[in-house]
């Protein structure tokens, strides 16, 4: 039987490569106690030492609601630091505390040695065509596309 729809399911098999792909971290995070949402935070916050939850939000790709109980966890354990915008006291910026950093340090060689490891095994141009190819693919995101009409 012809399939009713004919083009590939790519976010399922996004979700599917996401999982393959992080089957080879997990260990590590377990290993130093961290969930994958804490981690992508962490990594945000490595990279722009400033954030605000918003912000992290879009980076991470975490709604709000979810968002805000996992900084309130990461400050309990004491992570992150949280505080005001200084001029604006509704806003809140979010920066790694000296333990968060420390906990990246510890983490990333292990964190590079797996993709040193995964690179060898499929390749370097294998990871460099898949990074390329995904962010081509977000960028297309700004892109105007039709939507299907709905009768």
């Amino acid at each position: 039987m012809q399939p009713l729809i004919r083009y590939p399911n790519m976010p399922q098999l996004l979700l599917k490569a996401r999982d393959s792909l992080l089957q080879h971290f997990r260990p590590i995070l377990n290993h130093f106690g961290v969930t994958e949402q804490q981690w992508r935070i962490l990594r945000a916050l490595n990279v722009s030492p400033t954030l605000e939850p918003r912000e992290l939000c879009d980076l991470c790709q975490i709604s709000s609601p979810s968002m805000s109980g996992i900084l309130a966890r990461m400050e309990d354990t004491g992570l992150i630091a949280r505080s005001k915008v200084a001029g604006d006291q509704r806003r809140l910026q979010v920066q790694l505390s000296d333990a968060g950093a420390s906990l990246v340090i510890q983490m990333s060689n292990l964190i590079d040695l797996q993709y040193a490891s995964l690179e060898q095994a499929y390749g370097k141009q294998v990871f460099e065509d898949m990074r390329l190819a995904l962010e081509a693919f977000i960028a297309l995101d700004t892109l105007p596309v039709a939507p299907a009409v709905l009768r």
